[in-house]
């Protein structure tokens, strides 16, 4: 399986609104929620009036487009960096999967994925 490397360095935030996101970003998932609306975004472009804010990510995501009948991408890549001590930041979308970690692990945590067979690009 590929994964494809983000040039981007990332911010996982809190905001208090929607209105506070620049929707003309290339890249930013919004989760919301009856508690909260977290945004992941390029750490230039993050806005300013988070109210909590989580800098220093970096991310890659599963190349190609996966049909929803896989099982177990996310949860091996998971468990591959969870052995090597390794957090994630998971997000998903209709298309991939994306899996954010501390920049100062990134090198590590591919390092481990090519290991254990992944492809990175």
């Amino acid at each position: 399986m590929k994964l494809q490397q983000l040039n981007y360095d990332l911010t996982v935030c809190k905001v208090q609104s929607v209105s506070d996101i620049n929707f003309e970003n290339d890249f930013y998932f919004i989760g919301r929620t009856d508690e909260e609306i977290s945004l992941v975004c390029e750490s230039a472009k993050t806005p300013k009036n988070t109210t909590e804010r989580d800098d220093g990510w970096k991310a890659f995501r599963i190349s190609g487009i996966l049909d929803f009948s896989l099982i177990g991408i996310l949860s091996n890549i998971s468990q591959i960096l969870a052995a090597n001590k390794i957090g994630i930041f998971a997000v998903s979308t209709f298309n991939t999967d994306y899996i954010l970690v501390k920049k100062k692990n990134f090198s590590q945590a591919i390092d481990a994925l090519k290991s254990a067979g992944y492809e990175i690009e």
